[in-house]
């Protein structure tokens, strides 16, 4: 007697990820995607959101990407988490912060040296950043933190009851190894990446 096939029902996952309309977030955004995945992209500005949705969908990925307008250090987290318990019912990854661009937020410098050591003109090991012209001001410590760690931090807590109706829920926040670092002028970018280090 021949066997039936096994009926089989794909789950369909559900994941955010924020700060997600650049960089690593993106790219994020782009992989969860190619797995069929269900991905709320999140930026602050809607338009740079709606952009890379858009972007995502020339990819392909029309049907599996939703753009949410997300602030972490406003009430639109709790926006967030009422409109994926609305549309979806639970949540099965979480991904963020992406690290902040650039990537010396948190201290003033001179961006157009910075920019010159990016360019291509620059001959490898010969580039120098001057530490000595960076500054670091108590606003920006405040700035750096609130954003990047208690951002996550309360996108986390707001987004936990929904992860917690997943089977297997998912917390993956993206950070830089700058936080093991002992760089005497980086020490809010190091404060900020060793909290996601070692919390």
């Amino acid at each position: 007697m021949a066997q039936e096939p096994r009926k089989t029902t794909k789950t369909i996952k559900y994941a955010v990820v924020t700060g997600a309309n650049k960089g690593i977030g993106f790219e994020i955004c782009k992989q969860l995607a190619s797995h069929g995945i269900t991905v709320v992209l999140t930026a602050r500005a809607e338009k740079r959101g709606l952009e890379a949705v858009e972007k995502l969908r020339e990819y392909g990925f029309s049907d599996n990407i939703i753009f949410h307008q997300l602030n972490v250090m406003d009430p639109s987290i709790n926006s967030l988490a009422e409109f994926i318990k609305s549309q979806f019912g639970r949540l099965d990854i979480l991904s963020g912060p992406a690290p902040p661009n650039p990537p010396l937020e948190g201290a003033i410098m001179d961006s157009d040296a910075l920019r010159a050591l990016r360019g291509g003109d620059v001959v490898p090991g010969e580039a120098q950043i001057n530490w000595n012209d960076m500054t670091q001001t108590y606003d920006l410590a405040v700035k750096c933190l609130e954003t990047n760690y208690y951002g996550a931090k309360r996108s986390v807590e707001a987004l936990l009851p929904l992860l917690q109706l997943s089977n297997s829920p998912r917390i993956v926040n993206v950070s830089s190894s700058m936080g093991k670092l002992n760089v005497q002028y980086l020490t809010l970018l190091s404060t900020q990446n060793s909290a996601f280090v070692y919390c």
